[in-house]
């Protein structure tokens, strides 16, 4: 008796788990590097109908339309044939070299838009578990709602439990929106994963709103750092699977 009682208190307790939730822009899929290729893609067409200047040039001006305008801007190569010489393009419609880029740049998604790795295991590891599985991501709707398609991730999650900041108003700079997500879900934050890469929106935050957070180190924001840390930090979701057969129990959703 003695002896099965020492081995009981040596015992890890774990914590209850209700769900897990997903950042989606490098965290799921390398939206950055995704996007730096599109953007080239669509200039080599822009040159390829007929503008005449150098590859590199027209590149770093869109970058420069990018950050002035913000990358969730609708006319980024409207506003980079502004900005260059009209003689570079003469005698070509303006309309047909932004609609080459425009067609380069969605073409590159199915070239280059898909899931690390680890995701469609991690995914499948995840779906016979009875808790829930969703994503809270920043962005336009249909384009944010867009990639969980091309990324053929939408059918392992659930469908009320997906929330992206232009539908909900609020931006995930504001520790509100896992806090709305939870009431939404009616979840526990303290019993609620949040997987993520940025250490400002993704990990700070979260810590602000009371979740559980998880640092997957990819990205543009794998050397920065925010204020808090994470309570875990991985290289890989595979890494997550030890840590959820470990640390937590999974409670019925």
């Amino acid at each position: 008796w003695l002896f099965s009682f020492n081995i009981q208190r040596k015992k890890k307790m774990t914590k209850p788990l209700q769900a897990i939730f997903f950042d989606v822009d490098d965290t799921l899929c390398a939206t950055t590097e995704f996007t730096q290729q599109a953007r080239k893609d669509a200039i080599q067409a822009m040159i390829n109908y007929g503008l005449n200047l150098p590859h590199e040039y027209l590149y770093n001006e869109l970058q420069e339309v990018i950050q002035e305008f913000s990358s969730n801007y609708t006319q980024h190569f409207d506003q980079l044939l502004l900005r260059i010489p009209t003689h570079t393009y003469q005698n070509i419609n303006k309309a047909i070299l932004i609609a080459a880029a425009v067609a380069a740049y969605h073409d590159a998604k199915h070239c280059y838009l898909k899931p690390h790795p680890d995701v469609q295991r991690f995914l499948e590891y995840l779906e016979p578990m009875p808790i829930i599985k969703g994503v809270i991501t920043q962005g336009f709707a249909i384009k944010q709602a867009e990639k969980l398609i091309r990324l053929n991730i939408y059918t392992y999650l659930d469908c009320n439990a997906i929330f992206i900041t232009d539908q909900i108003g609020i931006s995930k700079s504001n520790p509100k929106i896992y806090t709305h997500t939870c009431q939404k879900c009616n979840i526990q934050p303290e019993q609620t994963i949040y997987i993520g890469d940025n250490p400002i929106h993704d990990i700070d935050t979260a810590n602000k709103a009371g979740l559980i957070t998880v640092r997957v180190y990819r990205g543009k924001y794998k050397d920065k750092n925010g204020e808090t840390q994470a309570h875990y930090e991985i290289q890989n979701l595979d890494q997550l699977q030890t840590i959820l057969q470990q640390d937590f129990t999974c409670v019925a959703k």
